[in-house]
């Protein structure tokens, strides 16, 4: 025991060979490992130090932040001997009364972690009654109650983490009594405040209880209670209960809203900051809550179904009345806050605008009389406030309803750019900001050439705040323009202005300051964007630019990066420039890029030298971007690009990456389309293994499978060693069943058929121009039950309808008679008529030429 003792104390010192010693441990004997540090961590007199490592030690031999790993660690707890776990329990209750507070904290960590694997199961019959001891016996002292309450918090806070089975209503019941015992008012402030964190961590699984008015009752009179204490801290902690409250029992609310309002509203005037804060998020929360509810009521309407959960409207019924008191929140600013920093005046901001996104139209006659009465106030703060109210309401109403104040609000925005007090003028540039991307149309047209002119002087503002708000404003603004850019107009209101603008923006990246409030990321994606939506007529000045990105991505090569941040810095800046040089090859022509494309990739390619550099998607991307513009002469990259191409796909850590690569490989094997071929053993075994790791991100998946595809039909008959192997990945992906409660597995199924779909649109094109067609026929018995599946599905989405009967028209114009019994179903005709009654243009042009193709295949 000594010499362990002494090791965690090397341990904790940072020694590299006690670490490795105690991770070696690990590895060899966990049984072992464990019992002797829950020793350690239990007997008294041993140094502090020691003890609290040893219990973070054994909460990370069963915690881990990846699932896969937190699964193994579990089940290395649950295969241990019952005797062997409990010579490790009893030593962590043990622990949590300790007469030292941060090893009873470290214990009831420990044991909270053990509890969740064992309590669902009812296998430790020893934890709930040694902690309700703890708790509410008179001879243990306030650390002990404390740890102990922390204890249960984290255990519910785990259990509902691991998402098992759920902590048996007995169980709850005895938590959640001890919890609810510990807020009283009769209790100590750091006892109190522990169980309301408790409490908040609880109430998951106190739905039975909150059922019963006499319990909800309870619950809710200690929790009003304990917002009026003398602890500010407890006060925060009982607000952040009762959001708790709002997200999970919204429909309760009803008998405690008047207390409620009361409460948060003379809190919101009254008290401390942090606890004002907590008070409003309240509010917030409730506005989430409504928002779900009045979209779930709309689509369960438009269905022709009822409503089963109605919203009660309390944020409409306390509007008139609450978004004045938020709004003279809006006057706390703090001239010192950095841009992270969330203070008061934030929150009520971004309650106001929850608000206004929740009650819509209703906002605008509340809030506008405080607007027009401060936005030109002799004091600064009104006016900032003034201008904060506004931003609010931006979002929210109908476009009709604001759409007639942010007209009339434009000229006095560029008035108050120049504002003598910064926070005003940086408030002004934001509000200027969201016209621009909220309602660009209501910017009377006479002033657009003024407001560029302002945007463009405020890009030199002296303060990097504002004038990345200016930049953020233009960003926006040219945005506006996608939809004409779309349509490849010869001219747009930008035209006129586009040199100027792009030279502020470079100055801008240039500013010694550029670093200070994302001021260089904000210019170079206002460049971007203002390049991507750019019209025909400044062609030649785009083609001006190209050498100058080239040169400025070159001169990337010579910056300092002796560290963390300078690094940084470099792979931010490249990752920019990348996006622009993307930006311009979208845009440009063939001719005018190729003289430039060698040294581009030039650049690319030694970029993509550095490892686990953070702009390797973006260097993707773009040379995605340069394939589509040079074509077939591409190849000539394939043999340098081959490494870092298959590395990426290789990345399953950063599978953002991973996911870019692929499309990367897609992008070029249409463009070089037979060329590819010699790549492609690497390229394929490289997908394959993406799909049979475990570990990886599963939206890497959907663009695999489409990948596929897009190899078929880039090398035809070359794919046939892949054939078999990628069909069965393809129909074990298709036999995956989608859930019907899981809104987020029912999107991504959704992605993941689509790609399954478009993988086998493209094996099929490639094998029927590689006269190849009669090595797949035996796979259309699973093709055809995959599309039967698919017909009934009530979770299909448009998308994956249409790749159905794109599919059904390939697979009847490529194989024909030869499957005319096999597609002559009566699920295939629901598919194409599901599209004809679809009402979607294009979608309806597929299934007519489908049904067409299936007719002709059925009669031939």
């Amino acid at each position: 025991m000594s010499d362990l003792t002494q090791l965690l104390e090397a341990a904790g010192r940072a020694d590299p060979q006690a670490e490795q010693t105690i991770k070696e441990w690990e590895q060899r004997n966990f049984p072992e490992y464990v019992r002797s540090l829950a020793q350690v961590l239990a007997t008294e007199g041993k140094p502090v130090p020691a003890r609290q490592l040893a219990g973070l030690l054994i909460k990370n031999s069963l915690q881990a932040k990846d699932d896969a790993l937190q699964k193994e660690k579990h089940q290395r707890w649950t295969t241990l001997d019952g005797p062997v776990r409990d010579t490790i329990k009893q030593p962590l209750l043990a622990a949590t009364r300790s007469a030292e507070p941060v090893v009873a904290h470290i214990a009831a960590v420990a044991a909270a972690e053990v509890a969740a694997i064992e309590l669902p199961y009812e296998q430790w019959p020893a934890f709930l009654p040694t902690l309700l001891e703890n708790v509410t016996g008179a001879q243990f002292p306030d650390p002990i109650k404390v740890a102990s309450l922390e204890c249960l918090g984290y255990t519910c806070e785990r259990v509902s983490i691991l998402g098992g089975p759920e902590i048996n209503q007995q169980t709850t019941d005895s938590m959640l009594n001890a919890i609810v015992d510990g807020i009283q008012v009769s209790r100590p402030d750091r006892v109190r405040l522990a169980a309301s964190t408790a409490l908040k961590n609880s109430l998951v699984f106190a739905h039975k209880n909150m059922e019963k008015k006499e319990e909800r009752d309870t619950i809710m009179s200690t929790i009003c209670e304990a917002t009026r204490s003398q602890d500010a801290g407890v006060r925060a902690g009982a607000y952040e209960c009762i959001v708790q409250i709002a997200v999970l029992y919204y429909d309760k609310l009803s008998d405690y809203m008047t207390t409620l309002y009361e409460l948060t509203t003379h809190t919101i005037r009254e008290d401390r900051e942090e606890v004002a804060k907590s008070a409003i998020e309240f509010w917030s929360s409730l506005c989430e809550v409504e928002q779900d509810l009045m979209d779930e009521s709309s689509d369960l309407q438009e269905r022709g179904l009822p409503v089963t959960r109605p919203c009660m409207q309390f944020v409409a019924a306390a509007v008139v009345h609450l978004a004045p008191i938020l709004a003279d929140t809006l006057t706390k600013q703090d001239e010192e806050a950095d841009e992270d920093s969330f203070n008061l005046h934030m929150a009520g901001h971004i309650c106001l605008t929850c608000i206004s996104q929740t009650v819509e139209d209703a906002i605008v006659p509340v809030l506008m009389p405080y607007v027009h009465q401060h936005i030109q106030s002799e004091n600064w703060r009104l006016r900032d406030a003034a201008i904060m109210a506004f931003i609010s309401m931006l979002d929210g109403p109908k476009e009709e309803t604001i759409g007639t104040f942010v007209s009339q609000s434009v000229p006095v925005l560029l008035q108050l750019l120049s504002d003598p007090h910064v926070m005003v003028r940086d408030s002004a540039a934001h509000c200027i900001s969201r016209i621009c991307l909220l309602h660009i149309r209501y910017v009377p047209s006479e002033i657009f050439p003024s407001l560029l002119q302002a945007l463009v002087a405020k890009c030199g503002e002296g303060s990097p705040k504002v004038a990345s708000q200016a930049c953020a404003a233009l960003y926006n603004l040219a945005s506006a323009f996608s939809e004409q850019a779309s349509q490849q107009q010869d001219t747009n209101y930008l035209s006129p202005y586009m040199q100027n603008l792009i030279q502020a923006l470079l100055a801008v990246c240039d500013r010694p300051d550029s670093d200070e409030a994302n001021l260089r990321v904000a210019a170079m994606e206002a460049i971007s964007v203002l390049i991507t939506n750019s019209a025909s007529d400044v062609q030649h000045l785009l083609a001006q630019l190209l050498p100058v990105f080239v040169q400025r991505f070159d001169a990337t090569f010579s910056m300092g990066d002796f560290d963390a941040s300078e690094q940084q810095k470099k792979e931010q800046l490249q990752g920019l420039l990348c996006a622009v040089i993307q930006a311009l090859y979208r845009k440009l022509d063939r001719e005018t890029v190729l003289p430039m494309t060698d040294k581009i990739m030039e650049q690319l390619l030694r970029v993509l030298q550095a490892k686990n550099a953070n702009c390797h998607e973006e260097v993707f991307s773009t040379i995605s971007a340069i394939s589509d513009v040079v074509e077939a002469d591409f190849t000539k990259y394939m043999n340098a690009l081959k490494p870092f191409l298959i590395s990426g796909l290789r990345n399953f850590q950063a599978f953002q990456v991973c996911i870019v690569a692929v499309g990367t490989v897609g992008d070029i094997s249409r463009n070089i389309e037979a060329q590819i071929q010699p790549y492609c053993d690497d390229i394929m075994n490289a997908l394959i293994e993406s799909l049979r790791d475990s570990t990886i991100h599963r939206s890497v998946k959907p663009p695999v499978l489409s990948c596929f595809g897009d190899i078929a039909m880039a090398i035809g008959a070359a794919f046939e060693p892949y054939l078999d192997f990628s069909v069965m990945l393809l129909m074990q992906a298709s036999s995956t069943k989608v859930p019907d409660d899981d809104d987020d597995l029912i999107e991504y199924f959704n992605l993941l058929r689509e790609s399954i779909l478009e993988a086998y649109v493209g094996i099929v094109q490639g094998l029927r121009d590689g006269n190849l067609l009669h090595k797949f026929q035996q796979y259309v018995p699973n093709i055809l039950m995959f599309l039967q599946e698919l017909s009934n599905d009530p979770n299909r989405d448009d998308y994956v309808l249409s790749k159905a009967v794109g599919l059904i028209g390939d697979l009847a114009q490529a194989m024909g008679p030869e499957i005319k019994q096999q597609i002559n179903q009566q699920f295939i005709a629901k598919l194409l008529n599901d599209a004809m009654g679809s009402g979607d243009r294009s979608m309806v042009e597929t299934a007519t030429w489908a049904s067409s193709v299936v007719s002709q295949a059925v009669q031939g």
